[in-house]
């Protein structure tokens, strides 16, 4: 008897893949802006920062660079805890999310190539 082999479908299209690829980037923008509107609102709310400086301080430290002014309250002290453990989830999310789509393709190639070397005749 035969062992059972599983039939693959064909690499889907580049413009596909191109497709998906900017329906997640979309995606993971949409997420970066929440992110930073949530994090300019806690610096705002919390240290009294007018909006320009809390979304700086925001957008510093969901880039990992962290924060310009220094933290004034207690309350600002917990948010931007909370926030910086918050913001490095995001990132790795995002990373993961962006680079999911190409990695995914690059298997799917990579394992069509390994089934073609496997083919009867060769």
């Amino acid at each position: 008897m035969e062992p059972h082999r599983h039939v693959h479908k064909p690499l889907p299209s580049r413009a596909f893949f191109i497709s998906r690829l900017l329906e997640k980037a979309l995606l993971a923008g949409g997420v970066v802006a929440g992110s930073l509107f949530m994090g300019a609102c806690g610096y705002h709310f919390t240290e009294g920062l007018p909006w320009l400086d809390a979304t700086l301080n925001a957008s510093m430290i969901l880039t990992g660079m962290g924060p310009v002014n220094p933290l004034q309250t207690s309350a600002g002290k917990v948010f931007a805890i909370f926030y910086s453990i918050f913001s490095g989830v995001v990132f790795i999310t995002m990373a993961a999310l962006i680079v999911g789509p190409v990695l995914h393709r690059f298997l799917h190639r990579f394992h069509l190539e390994l089934d073609n070397d496997d083919a009867p005749g060769k």
